[in-house]
């Protein structure tokens, strides 16, 4: 039995039947369900992947998760505190505790800032940039994720596919969150690049205790990253567990599906392209 004096800790974010729609493609058709009644939870120190084909609504759960969106109904708390109510003076209070990373690593950086600026621009969106300290602040942000303070100097375009993301993941870092929302992390980077990223989100995720939701369509790479996989189809959670059990004795004959589609030979990562499990 379990010991009621020893609860298990709440999680950092907890989404309860959340729905989310979408204006159909004319004023007179009916919206697009994209979410339909989705419910997970993220720990600290945990990644969760949220998985599944393109269009079944991935995304769609993420912009509700990170509040740039109002979810058409359900519940996304964050820390015990309801998001979904806030109004916007609240959100941008709590903002800093949950931040994306997203697909595109160029298009997420503006290009007409430098590596440095581009860092240093939620501390001073937020309140936190000191002029004493902050330029020793953005060169660690930039020594965590594995890039050389020279590098702020540059502009986007003078950087890699794979050191723009390590850019991306220093600028969500720089307010010291607690959740990361890892849309699509490595899916734009060279295979011999990915690895790299990946290695980097799991030593961060070690070192800061940090809770990850990690959208990602590609199975090998869930199983390899995340501790708990969900799987989505048509806007619903088919399955939720261990990713290992889910990906290799997967229950729902959609997930059944997902697995059998996956190239045994060519196509999938290799073992040796991907960090070890957690």
């Amino acid at each position: 039995m379990d010991d009621p004096n020893d609860p298990a800790p709440a999680p950092l974010l907890r989404v309860r039947d959340l729905v989310v729609r979408h204006p159909g493609p004319t004023r007179r058709s009916a919206p697009l369900t994209a979410v339909d009644g989705v419910s997970f939870d993220v720990h600290a120190g945990e990644t969760l992947a949220l998985v599944g084909e393109s269009g079944c609504g991935k995304t769609s759960a993420a912009t509700a998760v990170l509040g740039l969106r109002r979810p058409d109904a359900g519940s996304v708390r964050f820390e015990g505190t309801e998001l979904t109510t806030l109004g916007e003076a609240g959100l941008r209070a709590l903002r800093p505790a949950f931040q994306p990373v997203l697909q595109d690593p160029y298009g997420s950086l503006s290009p007409r800032l430098r590596v440095r600026d581009a860092v240093a621009e939620p501390l001073r969106i937020h309140g936190r940039w000191e002029r004493a300290t902050g330029p020793d602040q953005v060169d660690a942000l930039l020594g965590k994720v594995g890039l050389d303070p020279a590098h702020g100097d540059r502009f986007p375009h003078e950087l890699s596919g794979g050191q723009c993301q390590r850019v991306g993941i220093a600028r969500a870092l720089a307010c010291e969150p607690r959740l990361l929302v890892l849309d699509e992390p490595v899916s734009a980077l060279d295979p011999s690049v990915r690895a790299g990223v990946l290695n980097l989100l799991n030593g961060l995720q070690d070192e800061l205790g940090l809770g990850y939701l990690f959208i990602c369509h590609d199975l090998p790479l869930a199983r390899h990253i995340a501790h708990r996989v969900a799987v989505m189809h048509r806007g619903r959670i088919v399955e939720t567990g261990p990713a290992r059990r889910v990906l290799t004795d997967p229950e729902h004959p959609y997930t059944r599906e997902l697995v059998r589609a996956v190239p045994s030979i060519h196509g999938a990562p290799s073992e040796s392209s991907l960090p070890a499990a957690p």
